[in-house]
């Protein structure tokens, strides 16, 4: 019986007649036993070489675009940045899997998931460093908005799915969430709606370990987080998150069901955040260096680079053109972020609502009045 066929046929021994019985057998609605692996498997040597050595860039990249932003952060020209420093893989992946129609709605961590679909990668910074709302067009690039309220992005996801289908706008929806934006209402809301809708949308958790210090195992007893999907009566995804490869794999079945009509999917990762959860946090006060080591063990672009080199699909040449695309990029930012931007405060007041709201007018006009003043001086 496969995901798409769950719907039992027989009456199910036990409920009376006319009782609401279960709609949905949940047996092939529960993940894999253990996470979905690629690297280190036999299955690698069915992918293209050419998506694999891509990968492996993109993880370089990404990398180097982590560290970059928060070494911008420590000099004040970034006031914050959440680093998805040891969760690439699940970025990479999540921006690689999408087509162009398709719609991304990332969380305050996401940002390297958006460089990924294309948006500049200073733009995409833009948010972080205190200068706008969102620094890209998000209709013209098909990127939501970064969310910083927890799991806020999820429902939006959904409803945007929804309203395409019903459009004919054969779009998929990619909704990113951590594993703490679980514990929100929100998240468990846009599963629910997905589901009941049978919207074409994937939520991708990132569980990397903590909801700031908070660990897992204080938010949920569950025996894994892709398990909830069962409950809202879609498919729930089990894999490793610092396997770029099967990430990509899970991610593109996903995104290919919901297209075709098959419905939500829940796909949990799991994977780890070597760096603090910002430049504000001391991760030291919550989690030992030892449980750190073990991980960066586990690094994802060091798993790729292994593999690829044992199967003879990377060589020093190929590793140092990655190198150099990596640090072109660290580069730019240095050098356009060492300019100060020319911002107008007026800017505050667009894009928020289709018709201003008397309140949003009342203010606008205070802030012009204080500009004039201050300028008259």
């Amino acid at each position: 019986m496969t995901v798409l066929d769950h719907r039992p046929t027989d009456p199910v021994p036990g409920w009376l007649p006319g009782a609401t019985a279960p709609r949905t057998d949940p047996a092939p609605l529960l993940p894999d036993a253990a996470p979905v692996r690629v690297l280190g498997t036999a299955d690698l040597a069915a992918y293209d070489p050419e998506l694999l050595r891509d990968l492996y860039r993109r993880l370089v990249v990404g990398r180097r675009y982590n560290q970059q932003a928060t070494t911008l952060t420590k000099q004040g020209r970034l006031a914050v940045y959440p680093s998805s420093t040891g969760q690439e893989a699940c970025q990479v992946a999540a921006a690689t899997v999408l087509a162009p129609g398709d719609w991304l709605f990332p969380s305050y961590r996401d940002t390297l998931a958006v460089v990924g679909r294309g948006v500049d990668p200073l733009e995409a910074l833009t948010l972080l460093r205190g200068n706008a709302h969102t620094g890209y067009d998000p209709r013209a690039t098909r990127t939501a908005p970064l969310c910083t309220p927890l799991a806020t992005q999820t429902p939006h996801a959904v409803g945007l799915a929804h309203a395409a289908r019903l459009a004919g706008d054969p779009l998929v929806a990619l909704a990113l969430i951590g594993d703490g934006g679980t514990s929100e209402g929100d998240f468990h809301e846009a599963l629910n709606f997905a589901a009941v809708l049978n919207a074409p949308v994937v939520f991708l958790v990132q569980n990397n370990g903590y909801a700031i210090s908070v660990p897992l195992t204080r938010q949920s007893a569950a025996p894994t987080l892709a398990h909830k999907a069962v409950g809202y009566g879609m498919a729930g995804r089990l894999v490793d998150g610092n396997d770029v490869v099967a990430v990509h794999q899970v991610l593109a079945e996903a995104v290919e069901r919901a297209r075709t009509g098959g419905g939500p999917t829940l796909v949990e990762a799991l994977t780890y955040r070597l760096e603090a959860h910002t430049n504000a946090d001391d991760a030291t006060r919550y989690r030992q260096s030892e449980e750190v080591t073990a991980w960066q063990e586990h690094d994802p672009i060091l798993l790729m680079e292994r593999q690829l080199r044992a199967a003879g699909l990377l060589d020093d040449a190929g590793a140092a053109a990655a190198t150099e695309a990596a640090e072109a990029l660290a580069a730019r930012m240095r050098s356009e972020f060492h300019a100060e931007p020319q911002l107008d405060p007026m800017s505050l007041f667009q894009h928020v609502y289709a018709h201003p709201t008397p309140q949003l007018i009342e203010q606008q006009a205070q802030l012009a009045a204080e500009l004039a003043a201050e300028a008259d001086r």
